[in-house]
């Protein structure tokens, strides 16, 4: 229903900054601006990610969702690794590596608590 979206959007945007901070932590992002950076990324792409995604499946279903999904989480990288770009976080890793990794962990993740949520 189109009333659990805000809840949804909470939810999920909780549990990719929760994610992709302990994966970043785990890759070697040490200060707290690397960490606020990566936070910050989250809050830029992934709402508007979750509120397209949940609206299109509401409306279209998944065979639009879905190939709507992929669009998206790839346009996610990109804008987080321009960010990173812009705002260094990791001394070595390219940012857009560092974006498709953390996004990679987080969607992944995400799948897997979903089958689990059930």
């Amino acid at each position: 229903m189109l009333s659990d979206l805000p809840r949804q959007m909470v939810i999920c945007l909780l549990l990719t900054i929760l994610i992709e901070g302990l994966a970043a932590l785990a890759l070697g992002v040490r200060s707290r601006q690397g960490l606020a950076v990566v936070t910050l990324a989250n809050i830029v792409t992934n709402p508007l990610l979750v509120c397209s995604v949940y609206i299109t499946g509401y409306f279209c279903g998944n065979s639009v969702r879905m190939p709507l999904e992929y669009a998206l989480e790839i346009a996610a990288v990109i804008t987080e690794g321009i960010i990173y770009l812009k705002i260094p976080v990791h001394k070595k890793l390219n940012p857009f590596l560092l974006s498709l990794i953390l996004n990679a962990v987080s969607y992944a993740s995400g799948y897997v608590i979903a089958l689990i949520w059930r």
